[in-house]
């Protein structure tokens, strides 16, 4: 028997210079370029290194949310913000080394030890995280909500 299997198709069109239009059949496209620290020329445009850690930490919080739903956590409030590290990697190449986040939780009081369970089954349950091949360092804070 197979596992389950989703596919994700894209088609990518060159546009000129570094810019490219990113398509999905069904959905907006998005034209993305190479950032200025590659010799981009317009650093409003996303750029497929922004796209790598914005997916990373958007398929966090999506999975959080989506985790707390189920276990009957109250999220009132909910961030996840950090960044991607570039430079020499151990093998020599160089790429992305690391990414860093910190997860911000509002919930209700009573409810924070269960929210930092839910942001480590969220850790391992993210397609996005658990797919990469470099550490993802987590920061929680977890706060009551005012009443």
């Amino acid at each position: 028997m197979r596992a389950k299997e989703f596919s994700f198709p894209v088609a990518v069109e060159w546009l000129g210079d570094t810019r490219v239009a990113t398509r999905i059949e069904g959905k907006r496209e998005i034209e993305t370029s190479s950032p200025p620290e590659f010799r981009g020329k317009d650093a409003t445009i996303w750029s497929p290194e922004d796209f790598f850690v914005g997916a990373t930490a958007s398929c966090l919080a999506i999975t959080l949310a989506g985790i707390a739903e189920r276990r009957g956590l109250p999220l009132r409030g909910l961030e996840v913000s950090g960044d991607g590290v570039v430079g020499k990697r151990d093998d020599d190449t160089f790429g992305f080394t690391r990414m860093r986040f910190l997860v911000a939780i509002k919930t209700d009081a009573g409810q924070e030890e269960l929210a930092r369970e839910l942001v480590r089954k969220a850790e391992e349950d993210c397609l996005v995280a658990v797919s990469l091949d470099l550490p993802v360092e987590l920061d929680v804070k977890v706060e009551a909500a005012p009443n």
